[in-house]
């Protein structure tokens, strides 16, 4: 226990002790007025001892027991009428798990004396080694969206303390269950720990509370959330950013962006565009006004309504971009933002790239059509005859390939692939067939559903589609995802399988009604955009912090030995080995920034890693200690996790009552003497 005495009722007390205390005093100085009586024998020394008397009202204090024991009962009393107590905290028990968060959020410099909450989080640690008793035991965790053991269990309280300094900050995410696996695993080779007749351990989690798992937690102790973090903190984040080019006009980038206010007020704010690190004019206005996410839906329509504003969150501005380049973003309102890691965002964008797509196809009209309305550069269309002759040949090179009503004998190695009325061979996701080998085919088939927010079929209306027949796809289970599903059988799938992205329109063109409703070139435009540049149709996109990205051996490797990482500040400059065969990874990315590589790997020449997370950005300390799993015990804060004894009656009953009893004591001794 660590005691922590005070005063709850102090000025009552300096009062009474400046009334009584003097008072005493006062009495014992007055002479003792005695009643006077005429006795004739005494008349004749009448005169002789007039002169002796001193006509004073005082005397001179005397040494007197009396006196020293009321004076300290009155002293007693008076410090028992400033109702004293003892605040304290409950030490470390037999056996503690220190958990330290170091994410992204605890970062935040919203402490006292201008402290990160990381470093709270380690101070307060550190106090609780310092309260452990002999024999008590304890093992360090930290933990992000990983989680390390820096010191297992051990009594050396010296240990513990070095551990808790190794903690260093990252920018991941946080997730706990890792750290509370540890913590078991640790706990099953404390010697002699029989766990059945003993208390569980206690169990210290020193966060702001916002984990990412906190419905998946569990953990052989009972929890003590040290909530650390302040509700008043307030952060403007960056949590959505992407650019993508155009690929009827690949010069054109379209850059969106999108912001959260995490903090308890209202805050305005401004958008700074950098290309390559320097400013851009947008010609178009960058300002923002974003009200606090802790409020409701219903809260924030009543103030914008009261106060004649409406808020707005995101920011989307088209720009030309002949060549690669880095694009950032930065809001600008920094006052009272206690979270620097969220306030930019980068997005690298390579050069452009026209699309090319080859059709390969007997003779389909709507398609042919439908293919050249794409706005293409040169779209080129083989028969199948002639696609089998040229695949293999060295210039055989196409970002998709259309195949129409053809399953193709061979496939590239990799690429990206579309099928009307066909379905690959030798694929996990295939066409049944007859005894024949005929394919088995689906007669009068509707709509049953279709995945609305998929890019491909998004803001596409397919309730009227009908299709006469279709192909009964099998294995339309692992790697794959049914886009449009009809009331008999799958009709658009999304398969993936080694390296080859295949979407299979399971029915002919011809055989439906499609090629007159307008859904049609809009799913081949979503389609070819989809296949060519990714499942969200962006330009190469930005990491997660904690990312780690597998570099493909390649012939430009060929001879390179060593990749030097130049990352940003707080990370530096690593080295990584390049094995002479193989695959390779560069090393956990654990802060935000822009990592370049040296010599340049191609696709990797410039990495942007981004937090981009709304669970972190958001600084509000959580409340609830449930979310930390385990059986929670209690909540402490920095300012507000003492217990209080009051220790008045403690006063009266073991100092003052006794004193009492010893006064009347000595006061009746001396009647009776």
């Amino acid at each position: 226990m660590n005691w922590i005495p005070t005063f709850t009722n102090w000025p009552a007390g300096a009062i009474a002790a400046a009334v009584v205390v003097p008072s005493l005093l006062v009495l014992y100085f007055l002479k003792l007025r005695r009643r006077e009586m005429a006795v004739p024998s005494t008349l004749l020394w009448r005169k002789a001892i007039q002169d002796l008397q001193v006509n004073a009202p005082f005397q001179k204090l005397r040494r007197n027991l009396l006196l020293l024991l009321q004076m300290l009962l009155l002293i007693l009393l008076v410090l028992a009428l400033a109702r004293p107590v003892a605040n304290y905290y409950r030490g470390a028990g037999a056996t503690s798990v220190i958990v330290i968060d170091r994410s992204a959020s605890m970062s935040s410099h919203d402490m006292k004396g201008g402290l990160t909450r990381l470093e709270e989080a380690k101070r307060r640690a550190k106090e609780l080694v310092d309260s452990m008793q002999r024999g008590s035991t304890a093992m360090v965790v930290a933990f992000d969206d990983s989680a390390e053991t820096l010191q297992p269990f051990t009594t050396d309280t010296a240990l513990l303390r070095q551990a808790i300094d190794r903690v260093q900050p990252t920018d991941r995410r946080s997730s706990l269950k890792m750290a509370y696996q540890l913590a078991d695993a640790q706990l099953m080779f404390i010697p002699e720990q029989n766990r059945t007749n003993k208390e569980p351990p206690d169990v210290h989690v020193y966060s702001d509370g916002r984990v990412n798992d906190g419905n998946d937690l569990a953990v052989q102790g009972k929890v003590v959330f040290e909530r650390i973090g302040s509700e008043e903190a307030g952060n403007v984040g960056v949590v959505a950013l992407s650019a993508k080019r155009n690929y009827e006009n690949p010069v054109q980038v379209q850059v969106f962006a999108r912001f959260a206010n995490f903090g308890p007020q209202p805050v305005e704010t401004f958008v700074n565009l950098t290309l390559d690190g320097k400013p851009v004019d947008t010609g178009q206005s960058t300002r923002l006004f974003l009200l606090p996410e802790r409020w409701s839906d219903e809260a924030r329509t009543t103030w914008e309504r009261t106060n004649g504003r409406t808020a707005s969150s995101s920011i989307d501005f088209p720009m030309e971009l002949t060549t690669s380049a880095v694009i950032g973003i930065e809001h600008t309102n920094k006052e009272n933002d206690v979270l620097p890691a969220d306030d930019a965002a980068r997005v690298v964008v390579p050069p452009p790239k026209t699309l090319s797509v080859l059709l390969v196809t007997d003779g389909n009209y709507f398609l042919e059509k439908a293919v050249q309305s794409q706005n293409l550069k040169n779209p080129a269309t083989l028969t199948p005859e002639a696609y089998e002759d040229k695949v293999g040949a060295p210039d055989f090179s196409y970002d998709v390939v259309v195949f129409d009503r053809y399953t193709p004998r061979k496939l590239p190695a990799a690429g990206n692939f579309i099928y009307f009325g066909a379905a690959p061979n030798g694929l996990k996701l295939k066409a049944a067939t007859d005894a024949a080998g005929r394919y088995e085919m689906v007669e009068d088939v509707g709509v049953l559903d279709w995945k609305r927010d998929h890019p491909i079929l998004r803001n596409l209306a397919m309730q009227k589609l009908y299709v006469a027949e279709a192909l009964k796809l099998e294995g339309a289970a692992e790697n794959s995802e049914v886009l449009l599903d009809g009331l008999k059988c799958p009709l658009i799938v999304l398969h993936r399988e080694g390296k080859g992205v295949h979407l299979v329109v399971a029915f002919d063109l011809l055989q439906s009604n499609w090629p007159m409703k307008v859904s049609f070139p809009i799913f081949l435009f979503n389609s070819l955009q989809f296949m060519a540049v990714g499942a969200n149709m962006d330009v190469r996109q930005s990491l997660e912090p904690g990312a780690t990205p597998r570099i493909p051996r390649t012939a430009t490797l060929e001879g390179l030995k060593q990749v030097t990482i130049k990352g940003p500040p707080g990370w530096g400059n690593r080295t990584v080995n390049v094995p002479e065969a193989g695959d390779f990874a560069l090393p956990p990315l654990d802060r935000v920034g822009l990592y370049t590589t040296d010599p340049p790997v191609p696709l990797f020449e410039q990495v942007a890693v981004n937090l981009l997370d709304g669970v972190e950005s958001n600084v509000l300390p959580a409340s609830e200690k449930s979310a930390l799993g385990g059986v929670a015990a209690e909540v402490r804060e920095a300012d507000a996790n003492k217990s209080r004894m009051q220790l008045w009656w403690w006063v009266v009953a073991c100092a003052a009552l006794p004193l009492l009893m010893i006064e009347w004591w000595v006061y009746t001794r001396r009647v009776h003497l």
